[in-house]
């Protein structure tokens, strides 16, 4: 391989800065009601609220038929969690990774669900767990069948035989697993068998149309593992995109070996701490994402020192997010205050990086901590949902689609204070290929307006004042983005 190709290959794909991406929880986005696996079995009946063990019979059908939807958001690539073969709801305790879940529409609902997503333009990238499996593994149900004589035996890391795959409180399970949950046996990658098994299903997936893989706890992983997987897989899709689920620190897995991006946790918590203006729930916070209400100053740090860690194409890259199916959803942490989430938002598609919408979020979801932040989607009248924020997210995309500089990787702040003190941020965009410099003034207070009196230029959103006067301030709660024309007092 030339080293321009080696080069090449090192960055993220050139698609990935222009995406908004929609992540869905497959079982619980849209029961199609195509599945034939699925007739005459006891399904829970739909918006039965979230738990652990239950099937609501979502399936890719379904996905198909929210397209239309999504696509009215602004999406453009969809991040489906495991879609493989699986006894859990959540799919992370695969069974047979070069198999769609009969109960999502198996193989021949993923093809339809590709072949529409082509048509339209459209972008899928899917969730690999190959950290671990599921004891119904078809590797590890060998080795539960035939003990230490399996020949897979050495496909796992085991310390004593019989394995006990149910174990009693207080009892082994006799093998590793991920968090000493026996449920999850952990593959031995040091095997070559495995390594090569777990490689082929990252092609095969690939081959079978999709755009790239987010990857699940990949840190667990030995890093020379991902070193061979991104070479294989971006030998047969250059333009695939690479994400590593990694919350904090990911140099080491951002520099061209390992991953494209990461799940940027960081944008996520600090974001929420900082719109929620003193308002934030607590109880939820641990040292991989540290909730808690925090000031201009620090919000701006955590958001410099995190560009500041990787290459500009690197921050385009990153997977930005506000919440996910293994946190609660930012109006439970926000306790329910919508102008905040809002302010989030805009907050979450003016920064550098990708922009990612859990479902449901337009329609103003506020489960807890999972599985409660696994809704199923309230479809039918958007009248009746808790909130319908369809317009305000749509209009968003619009703004990144139409401002080249807020698909960019440069960031300046400034805090801004007004009569309730540290209550504002301007953010400014610049675009190094020449597009309009685009400043987003934001105002987190409760009661108290912020002056504009710094700031010039064309308003570009929110769309009601589009084409009209920039106004003296920017009232309680609320954004607004100029193209940028002088530098500020």
């Amino acid at each position: 391989m030339s080293s321009d190709v080696r080069g090449a290959l090192a960055d993220p794909p050139t698609w990935v800065a222009d995406a908004v991406v929609c992540q869905i929880f497959p079982d619980r986005f849209r029961r199609s009601g195509r599945v034939r696996e699925q007739r005459g079995l006891a399904l829970q009946p739909w918006g039965t609220p979230p738990d652990g063990v239950g099937f609501q019979g979502g399936d890719l059908y379904g996905v198909i038929e929210g397209l239309d939807h999504l696509q009215q958001l602004g999406i453009t690539c969809l991040y489906l969690n495991p879609i493989f073969s699986s006894a859990a709801n959540h799919r992370y305790h695969a069974y047979d990774y070069l198999q769609v879940d009969p109960l999502l529409g198996g193989d021949a609902a993923f093809d339809a669900l590709v072949v529409e997503l082509k048509r339209r333009g459209l972008r899928l990238i899917l969730d690999g767990v190959f950290n671990h499996c599921g004891r119904g593994f078809w590797a590890f149900h060998h080795l539960l069948e035939n003990g230490a004589s399996s020949p897979y035996a050495d496909w796992f890391i085991t310390e004593r035989w019989p394995l006990n795959p149910y174990p009693a409180n207080g009892e082994a399970c006799g093998y590793h697993s991920w968090w000493s949950d026996p449920a999850l046996p952990k593959f031995n990658h040091a095997n070559p068998q495995v390594r090569e098994h777990l490689l082929a299903v990252g092609e095969h997936w690939l081959q079978r149309g999709i755009d790239g893989w987010r990857l699940d706890v990949p840190d667990e992983v030995e890093p020379g593992f991902w070193v061979e997987f991104r070479q294989r897989v971006r030998r047969l899709n250059p333009e695939a995109w690479i994400v590593g689920e990694i919350w904090g620190d990911a140099r080491q897995w951002l520099a061209g070996e390992h991953f494209d991006g990461v799940m940027n946790y960081r944008v996520a918590w600090s974001t929420l701490g900082w719109v929620a203006d003193g308002r934030l729930q607590e109880g939820h916070a641990r040292s991989s994402i540290p909730y808690g209400c925090i000031s201009g100053d620090r919000y701006r740090e955590v958001l410099l020192d995190t560009l500041q860690w990787y290459r500009p194409q690197v921050n385009q890259a990153q997977l930005n997010l506000l919440d996910s199916h293994d946190v609660p959803r930012a109006l439970h942490m926000l306790q329910g205050d919508v102008a905040a989430l809002k302010l989030a938002l805009v907050l979450l598609f003016c920064l550098p990086g990708v922009p990612c919408v859990y479902y449901g979020t337009e329609a103003g979801l506020s489960g807890g901590a999972e599985p409660a932040c696994r809704e199923a989607f309230p479809w039918g009248d958007p009248g009746d949902w808790p909130q319908d924020l369809c317009s305000f997210i749509a209009s968003l995309a619009e703004l990144r689609r139409e401002q080249p500089a807020l698909r960019g990787a440069e960031l300046k702040i400034e805090l801004l204070p007004g009569p309730d003190g540290e209550q504002g941020l301007r953010l400014r965009r610049r675009d190094p290929g020449g597009a309009p410099a685009v400043e987003l003034v934001v105002n987190r207070s409760r009661t108290s307006p912020l002056s504009l009196a710094c700031s010039t230029g064309a308003v570009v959103w929110p769309p009601e004042l589009v084409g009209g006067a920039l106004p003296a301030a920017l009232q309680p709660q609320t954004a607004m983005v100029l193209l940028s024309t002088a530098s500020h007092c």
